[in-house]
């Protein structure tokens, strides 16, 4: 039994899955009938998860600013509060990435992918009590897409020319076709709230298993169970509290002494120390994640390609890797694609730590004086020790890195996207089409290397519509080399997700699709004695 049937067995287990669903995807993963059918009985007889209990968690990511609007969520912390009282349309499997129906049960593209057709799910009420119409769908969508709304999301649905119902289903017209439209609605952004949040974007009202109980915005976010749920293969415990806990060694002894059930950026220099305590787990999935350090293309001095060239050279990757991750993570060459992701582009050359390379381009440039570069550990975890040990790197070449460490609270949102040289975290999309669309493309609010190329967006454009895989790979190939040798991120790893819980938590997701169980964790858990 490989690890995809093993999850489709807890989804049994949990209740989640039917007979004939199970079959189906179990015998497509290469299962036989008979073998399908065995493990299908064998996981409905198993024990159901332990429903009950209050879970808390302590998480890195909280910030005075943070908003409930989810047009707006930045950081892991709201990330994490938005999936407990909202949904999504459609949500991506935790193995495969595939996308598997959510408030949208079904979906038809046209022929050229242009024209999509989901069936909205009826029956659904909002924490309100009011039921889930199409109307609160379109309205949604249409919020996202209004530039007003500063959506994090607005990138991702650029595409999108016509947002109209027909009847109980939703019509999405398109400017160009786009084969992996479904995956774009998982955006965690894209919270469905009664009349798309127009009336009041804070309300936090949803269709998730939780209601909003409390909120102070950084410091803690409490929740009830939602009674009427309309599925039944997630909110297990009673009650939710999410503490905001940016330090990390806050994070590990209220951990260790059981004030918490679970917590998140788990740096990888103490896993050792906390596999000591004989009460924690440690939770590591791969995935998409990536750690990196932005310069803004169109401002100076990282507005001349041979500095960013010389400053991407200077980057010892395999070093990093091993310092500062522990092992927990692979290289990363210069773009946020890697191997996880389908269509990836095989055969680009690996950019390898060159000193003397990084000299050439910093003396071609024309540079002098040091380079400002603004960290804070909730950028990502290790990531001050990162700056110092890149300080180092660049000593080598001759570059004068200097290094400020900013306050955590409001990092997101006085540096990250506003000064040109910081380091910061993107934790992956389903797509790399939703990747580039968040990061890169020209018109995104969340392009934090301001890469503003004409050339790149119709590449985008291109391989978007493109239905032929082997011509999509092709320029995903050279998108990837675009931003790779003329962009302005320097990305020295991608890394595993590495978070910890007590041995009370049960049923915990491994999530290739981001961090925390893709957000999912408090909502996928349960608590034993």
């Amino acid at each position: 039994m490989n690890d995809y049937t093993k999850y489709l067995a807890s989804r049994v287990t949990a209740g989640g899955l039917s007979r004939r669903e199970f079959l189906g995807r179990a015998m497509a993963a290469g299962l036989t009938l008979a073998v399908a059918d065995k493990l299908f009985t064998e996981s409905a007889r198993a024990a159901e998860p332990k429903r009950g209990g209050h879970l808390k968690l302590g998480l890195e990511g909280g910030a005075a600013t943070d908003s409930k609007d989810p047009a707006k969520f930045l950081s892991q912390f709201m990330f994490c509060v938005g999936r407990c009282w909202g949904d999504m349309l459609v949500e991506s499997d935790p193995l495969t990435g595939a996308a598997v129906p959510a408030l949208a049960e079904s979906w038809e593209p046209s022929k050229d992918a242009v024209t999509w057709t989901f069936k909205i799910r009826k029956g659904v009420k909002f924490h309100n009590g009011k039921e889930l119409t199409i109307d609160d769908v379109v309205a949604t969508l249409k919020r996202h897409t209004d530039k007003k709304s500063e959506s994090g999301a607005l990138g991702v649905l650029g595409s999108i020319k016509e947002i109209k119902a027909d009847g109980g289903n939703l019509v999405l017209t398109l400017s160009e076709g786009n084969a992996d439209m479904p995956l774009l609605l998982t955006d965690y952004h894209l919270v469905i709230q009664p009349n798309g949040g127009v009336d009041d974007p804070l309300a936090s009202i949803g269709t998730g298993p939780y209601k909003l109980t409390s909120f102070e915005p950084g410091v803690r976010a409490t929740f009830e169970k939602n009674k009427d749920d309309w599925r039944t293969d997630r909110g297990y415990v009673d009650s939710i509290e999410i503490i905001g806990m940016n330090d990390a060694t806050a994070r590990i002894a209220a951990l260790s002494s059981g004030q918490v059930h679970y917590i998140n950026r788990v740096d990888p220099k103490t896993v050792n120390l906390l596999k000591r305590a004989p009460n924690v787990e440690i939770l590591s999935t791969a995935g998409r994640g990536h750690y990196v350090f932005i310069m803004h293309c169109d401002k100076a001095p990282f507005d001349n390609n041979d500095l960013r060239l010389a400053l991407k050279y200077a980057m010892d990757r395999e070093t990093m890797v091993q310092k500062i991750l522990g092992g927990y993570g692979k290289v990363g060459n210069d773009f946020p694609i890697n191997s996880t992701y389908a269509l990836f582009p095989e055969g680009i050359e690996q950019r390898a730590y060159d000193p003397d390379k990084a000299a050439f381009h910093y003396k071609k440039s024309g540079h002098s004086g040091s380079v400002l570069l603004r960290t804070s550990e909730v950028a990502f975890p290790g990531a001050v020790d990162a700056a110092v040990l890149y300080q180092e790197s660049c000593k080598k070449a001759g570059i004068e890195i200097e290094v400020k460490r900013e306050p955590g609270d409001g990092y997101w949102t006085n540096v990250w996207n506003v000064q040109p040289f910081s380091t910061s975290y993107w934790g992956g999309r389903p797509t790399q089409d939703q990747m580039y669309s968040t990061a890169y493309l020209s018109t995104a609010d969340w392009n934090d290397t301001k890469f503003k190329r004409p050339d790149f967006d119709k590449l985008l454009l291109q391989a978007r519509s493109e239905l032929d895989e082997a011509k999509r790979k092709e320029l995903y190939r050279a998108m990837a080399m675009m931003v790779r040798d003329e962009g302005g991120v320097i990305l020295p790893m991608f890394n595993d997700f590495v978070n910890a819980s007590t041995k009370q938590v049960k049923g915990y997701v491994h999530d290739i699709g981001n961090d925390m169980s893709n957000g999912y964790v408090a909502t996928r858990v349960w608590l034993e004695a």
